[in-house]
């Protein structure tokens, strides 16, 4: 593993095995607020952006000062099951494997500071994460701004640092900060949709993920 010296994932539909709560806890915010529910597939592409970019495409039409309105019930709905999510089987492992062979790792996540930090916790994996990116703290994927601000905080170059997530907003992101990326099919967006962006490989599970990085990282 020497080629990369900065790996960079995605949380939610990445890591963390979210996405179906993510996407059900949208819809039933509209439900409560007698909004149109977006579909399925409608609710699990806006995984991974930010609030407002995330409300415009889930509820195009909804004007701007219910925003606040929507963000509340999707709390409410999220924060009452989150405790029951899990990591991705592997994950875990992982993540302190490429710690122990010496990677320097970080997280660009369409989550909240207060979400993200919830969550490193809870999982026990906020120890090898010595810097994170926000979507309230930064622009929304696909903007470059969360992948430029880590690759300098850890003085690395574009070139040896990797993107992973389960969205075409990642590999985007990934493009447009001029690194690489690496997508997930496990997550929120379909394998057509991931190679579309052309990351330089699609794993199906967190074991092909470990394997093409033992082989390529």
């Amino acid at each position: 593993m020497a080629n990369f010296q900065l790996i960079v994932f995605d949380w939610d539909g990445t890591l963390l095995d979210s996405t179906g709560m993510i996407a059900a806890s949208i819809q039933a915010a509209a439900r409560d607020l007698g909004i149109a529910e977006p579909s399925d597939e409608r609710a699990r592409h806006i995984i991974g952006l930010g609030l407002i970019d995330a409300l415009r495409y889930a509820m195009p039409g909804l004007p701007p000062e219910r925003y606040n309105e929507v963000a509340e019930r999707y709390r409410y709905h999220y924060l009452a099951r989150d405790h029951e999510l899990l990591l991705f089987p592997g994950a875990a492992e992982l993540i302190k494997e490429l710690s122990n062979t010496g990677f320097q790792l970080a997280v660009a996540t369409g989550k909240s500071r207060n979400g993200l930090n919830r969550a490193l916790e809870v999982s026990g994996l906020g120890r090898y994460f010595r810097i994170t990116r926000c979507a309230d703290e930064c622009y929304s994927k696909p903007h470059p701004q969360m992948l430029e601000e880590l690759i300098e905080a850890f003085d690395v170059a574009p070139a040896t640092t990797l993107m992973i997530g389960d969205t075409t907003h990642d590999l985007q992101m990934a493009k447009n900060a001029r690194t690489h990326g690496l997508g997930v099919t496990y997550g929120a967006h379909p394998r057509p949709m991931l190679e579309a962006e052309a990351p330089l490989f699609c794993a199906d599970n967190v074991s092909q993920l470990a394997a093409w990085l033992r082989r390529h990282g």
